[in-house]
């Protein structure tokens, strides 16, 4: 079947298809495959082990809490150190499902001091196992560096056994920890090692687990090789016959097929894995993931046949964590539909929900529970049922702030404040959405409450929060308190795009960007529903409000026009109208008020869709906005401090490709464009084949500069595996170059303060593709970053880029006024004053 490609594809209620990795490999800590317990070889006396396994990898994990608490307190009775610490081990995997962080804490450090005074000392697996759990929690609960160091220990322990798999296991979750530190290289390197290792392992039911385990890794962290790895593993397995391990690396196929836009394969991989099932569960698995990726992609009427068997196994299924989870996610994809009832009938779709709760109860999973409650309320909210939506969300929430769950929490109170808000019951509603937010915000840098099987969507439920509650707040005639918590939330919301991009919490280090210069106006244009808020902040001064009442739809077809007028064969009318438009919204009121009076640089905390326009190429009937004020962007309110280049000697690092590469064109200007800066001001240069990664990477370590200028292909984009620069040696990823960046050595006195990306583009297409410049505007710890919104010119760079250096040196001049001095000579000095020559240049972070 064709399929229409649309954004967003894999959504929401993330159907968890990967069945999980029973092979002895300790599989890598990551959203679809959490730590096993690895089973010791021992006495017959372990057969309570042995069924706490068995539920566990049933999903039954409350009884397999049951049973291992048993079976040590049974040990401690027998004075055998060894198998009590074993299973206090276990019982806190269990309890780590559970959200019982306290009590798995406790389990797990009282498993550590028996094992420490064990007498005989314990087998180096019994370590390895411990240690395993250990980083596991400790990676889960945000502390990274301890979970390496964990996972280093238990490394150590596995070899010494001479279990080559479990070595090779921890080595992947080490992996997994040094990107979650920003230690990416170092990352990809370390996967590359693993990566060789397994190929030279016979071909085996534990080779084929590793390259699975391999693949999700590195699908985790945004590496295309996943694709190949996986597809190696199937090979693998298919070579040896190894049927049961087939469904789930098939559905892990399809899984990254759809991540990277493919449904057609996809829909193939999920088709495939239903087939290879060997088990109930593999079998529903697939066909949920086939009926998401159908919904997903608007081919209701291939869904229609597939809910009603879905809905009944479902229904028949004993109760585990992992039918609970299919229930609720299959409900929650339906509940996505603007007419779920031509799926399945509504009341069916109750009685799902209530089983599920009653199964929840059953087997004391409170987390499913609470999740099965928020989308049976959310099912009622849909159909207008309002008090039973009411009742049903609360209960959800309430069990969520027992859990500390911030995640449920966060769904379960935005859905209170929708319906309060329906209600008209104003400040409820606000303090429901807010409870809602400050959930999200938690979530930043404790990964602890990320549900595996739930996962969510940036876009569908995140994103919307923060904009209905500043809506909210927005209404009538705001108060300064207003104004203010309005304001925090979209600087909150700027940076959980950040963090949602990065897959990691991004900011840490921040200034209040309105009191690093008195002469700076910050303006932050909010998209809502139904207008076009605008928020003035200045030094010292109360905040000023205004608003365009327009539909959303309508601003951002404007926006959409505007952005095509610029390329030089449109119509020149078109562009003056639509930029006139576009500064009537943002500047003019403002203008009018007279609130720009001691005004020199305008900062812009663009929102949407106006990140990806030219702000300097706004029109105001006469002259452009850049030929009245300096003008620089910002990710948000909080910036990285920094000195300003006015008052130090510069020096640069300058580097470039001009020569065709890697299936990129030829940039002969580039050789010209990098020696000349070279001139203008000190310099090491790096031009073609001396331009590599590894060369720049020695380069930044030894050298002082404070500004890199890297000319060179480069894409930004709202996809992290499509955010790259190029050196002569292939694609350099986002976040491997924000690493080569950051704070050399940590020194702070060595930040950069200038990085020039005079060659780039954001990807075509892509209304968000301007969050890739901003992240790593903010990830690489550069104090202000100057990039181009699409390709330029090489010639009009060379002369842009020359003459902004120029000015650059010049005393007593910001990087925004020098950048605005170079901008205005294009325009009256030069063939290329059309703003789609000078205006794709922009500068974000501190403009000083």
């Amino acid at each position: 079947m064709a399929f229409r490609i649309k954004p967003n594809s894999w959504v929401y209620a993330s159907i968890s298809i990967v069945t999980l990795c029973l092979a002895f490999i300790i599989t890598p800590v990551n959203a679809s495959s959490p730590v096993q317990p690895t089973v010791v070889s021992v006495s017959q006396s372990t057969n309570q082990l042995e069924q706490g396994r068995n539920l566990y990898q049933a999903g039954r994990f409350a009884e397999a809490v049951t049973i291992w608490q048993t079976a040590a307190q049974q040990y401690r009775i027998q004075g055998d150190r060894n198998h009590e610490a074993l299973s206090l081990s276990y019982l806190s995997i269990a309890q780590q499902e559970l959200n019982q962080w306290p009590a798995a804490r406790q389990s797990l450090e009282q498993s550590m001091k028996i094992l420490s005074t064990a007498q005989p000392a314990a087998d180096a697996i019994i370590w390895a196992q411990i240690l395993n759990t250990k980083a596991n929690l400790e990676l889960r609960t945000g502390q990274a560096e301890i979970a390496l160091e964990n996972w280093q220990q238990a490394q150590k322990y596995y070899e010494k056994a001479g279990d080559i798999t479990g070595s090779l296991g921890s080595q992947i979750n080490q992996a997994q920890a040094l990107q979650r530190l920003g230690f990416y290289r170092r990352s990809k390197q370390q996967l590359k090692i693993i990566t060789q290792k397994l190929r030279d392992l016979p071909d085996s039911e534990v080779k084929v687990s590793g390259l699975r385990s391999l693949g999700l890794a590195l699908h985790a962290i945004g590496d295309q090789q996943s694709q190949p790895i996986l597809a190696q593993s199937l090979a693998i397995a298919q070579k040896i016959d190894a049927k049961n391990h087939l469904s789930s690396i098939l559905s892990s196929l399809g899984k990254v097929a759809s991540d990277f836009q493919d449904p057609e394969a996809a829909l193939n991989y999920f088709e495939d894995a239903q087939t290879a099932a060997t088990n109930p569960n593999e079998t529903l698995q697939a066909r949920l993931a086939q009926f998401k990726l159908l919904v997903d992609y608007d081919k209701i009427e291939y869904a229609i046949s597939l809910a009603p068997q879905l809905k009944q196994q479902l229904l028949e299924l004993p109760p585990s964590h992992s039918s609970l989870y299919a229930a609720i996610n299959f409900v929650a994809t339906l509940n996505r539909l603007k007419n779920p009832e031509q799926v399945i009938p509504r009341q069916d779709v109750a009685q799902l929900m209530a089983a599920t709760v009653k199964s929840a109860q059953q087997i004391q999973d409170q987390a499913a529970q609470a999740y099965a409650l928020y989308q049976w309320g959310q099912l009622y909210r849909r159909t207008n049922q309002w008090s039973d939506a009411r009742e049903l969300t609360q209960q959800s929430l309430n069990i969520a702030r027992q859990l500390q769950a911030e995640d449920i929490i966060a769904q379960s109170a935005w859905q209170v404040g929708q319906l309060y808000k329906q209600q008209g019951k104003r400040p409820e509603a606000i303090a429901a959405y807010t409870e809602a937010v400050q959930s999200l915000k938690a979530l930043r840098g404790d990964m602890v409450a990320v549900n595996p099987d739930v996962q969510f969507s940036f876009r569908e439920s995140v994103e919307p929060v923060y904009r209905e509650l500043v809506s909210l707040l927005l209404d009538a005639q705001p108060t300064q308190t207003a104004l203010v918590q309005a304001r925090e939330l979209i600087e909150s919301l700027q940076i959980a795009e950040l963090d949602n991009f990065f897959r990691e919490a991004c900011l840490d280090q921040a200034q209040q960007i309105d009191q690093v210069d008195p002469t700076a106006t910050v303006i932050y244009p909010i998209i809502l529903s139904d207008r076009l808020a605008v928020i003035l902040s200045q030094a010292g001064q109360p905040l000023r409000y205004y608003f365009t009442p327009k539909p959303q739809a309508e601003i951002e077809q404007t926006i959409d026009q505007f952005l095509m007028t610029l390329n030089p064969v449109s119509n020149t009318q078109d562009r003056v109208r639509l930029s006139q438009q576009i500064y009537d919204w943002l500047i003019r009121p403002a203008e009018q008020d007279q609130a720009f009076h001691n005004t020199q640089t305008l900062v812009f905390v663009l929102d949407g869709k106006l990140r990806n326009i030219p702000i300097a190429a706004l029109f105001d009937g006469q002259q452009y906005l850049i030929e009245k004020y300096a003008v620089a962007l910002s990710p948000g309110l909080q910036l990285m401090t920094a000195q300003s280049l006015r008052e130090k000697n510069i020096q640069a690092i300058v580097g470039g490709i001009s020569q065709s590469r890697a299936g990129f064109s030829a940039l002969p200007d580039v050789e010209l464009e990098v020696k000349q800066i070279s001139q203008t001001i000190p310099s090491s240069l790096l031009l073609n084949q001396q331009f590599t990664s590894q060369a720049l990477a020695d380069r930044l370590k030894s050298s002082h500069a404070d500004v890199i200028h890297l000319a060179t292909h480069g894409q930004f984009s709202s996809r992290l595996e499509d955010t790259f620069l190029l050196t002569w040696d292939g694609q350099v990823n986002v976040k491997e170059l924000s690493e080569l960046l950051k704070n050399r050595s940590g020194d702070s006195s060595k930040a950069i303060e200038l990085l020039v990306l005079s060659a780039c583009d954001t990807a075509t297409g892509d209304d968000r593709a301007v969050l890739g410049l901003a992240g790593l505007a903010v990830k690489s710890g550069a104090r202000s970053t100057i990039a181009t919104l699409w390709p330029v010119k090489d010639r009009a760079a060379k002369i842009l880029m020359t003459l902004f250096y120029e000015q650059l040196r010049q005393s007593h001049i910001t990087k925004a006024e020098a950048l605005r001095q170079a901008q205005i000579n294009v325009i009256r000095q030069t063939d290329f004053d059309h703003p789609f020559f000078w205006s794709a240049f922009v500068l974000v972070g501190n403009w000083l």
